[in-house]
This record gives structure tokens, C-alpha cells and sequence, in this order.
């Protein structure tokens, strides 16, 4: 059976592409989830229609994952962690702790964007790539200090 993708589908193709897959897959699968549309002259003409909206919709959505982009590294983040003698970090600053050290500051980036490749185990400055969109990734600094004890009152 021939179909025409109308979203990009990793296994299979990008969006109107023209694609040959198993009579049950795409009748099954494909079609029911509005994924594509079965290949007829007519709808070759019409998935022009479908590919330019979409490149629409992705620059859009490209355009404010650069202004995103750009506050965030316009920010900076400051995690206080616990240390014991000759300033030894007690636990760590995971993806999750920036995350939510985002979140306090007004950005709602999940926790899995945040491309830490292990969590940081010392003081000191580190810049930390944060997946903003597929093709965005911006630069966020992050600063691992000293917490300071509490004063008794």
C-alpha cells in the first residue's frame, strides 16, 4: 500500500513523503491516527498544502525556541549544597535540581533536557547545555556554592 506521511515518523519517513508499507500497517496504524493518507492523485496534490503549513508550524516553533534560547543564557543559576572539611560537596546537583532552579526562576524546561552528562559533585562555575528544542540548545551556567549555616535567633 502506498501512503503519503503527513507528520515525520522516525522509523518511516518525513512529512510527504511518498512511502510503500504493508496493507495491515497502514490501514491499522497509519491511516486510523491521522499519520497519513493513502497516495491518490489527488491527495499528492494536496499534501503540498500539509508540508507547507508544517514548515510553517516548525519555523514558528523554531523562532521562540531561539527567544527562549537566548534568555536562558541570559540566566544563571545558583544551587547551595551542604560541605563538609576542605569544602567536600555533600550529594550533588542533578538535572532535577536545575530544573527546579528553572522552574523558580519562570522557565518550565523539563528535567530530561537538561543534558548533564553526571551531576556535579564540586563548587564552582560549570555551563550546563539545556535542549531547548531538536535543533536548540542553549548554554545555561550554573553556579555550585557554599550554603551558608543558619543563624539561631
Amino acid at each position: 500500500m502506498k501512503v503519503i506521511l503527513k507528520e515525520d515518523i522516525a522509523a518511516l519517513g518525513n512529512c510527504g513523503d511518498v512511502i510503500t508499507v504493508k496493507d495491515g500497517y497502514g490501514r491499522n496504524y497509519l491511516l486510523p491516527r491521522n499519520l497519513a493518507i493513502e497516495a491518490k492523485s489527488g491527495n499528492l496534490r494536496a499534501i503540498e498544502e500539509v508540508k507547507k503549513q508544517k514548515r510553517l508550524h516548525d519555523n514558528k516553533k523554531k523562532r521562540e525556541a531561539e527567544r527562549v534560547k537566548e534568555k536562558l543564557e541570559k540566566t544563571s543559576c545558583t544551587a547551595e549544597v551542604l560541605v563538609g572539611e576542605e569544602d567536600k560537596v555533600f550529594g550533588s546537583v542533578t538535572s532535577s535540581t536545575i530544573a527546579e532552579l528553572l522552574t523558580e526562576k519562570g522557565f518550565k524546561i523539563d528535567r530530561r533536557r537538561i543534558l548533564l552528562e553526571e551531576p556535579l559533585k564540586a563548587l564552582g562555575v560549570y555551563t550546563v547545555p539545556v535542549k531547548v528544542e531538536s535543533e536548540v540548545i542553549a548554554n545555561l551556567k550554573v553556579w555550585v556554592v557554599k550554603k551558608q549555616p543558619q543563624k539561631e535567633a
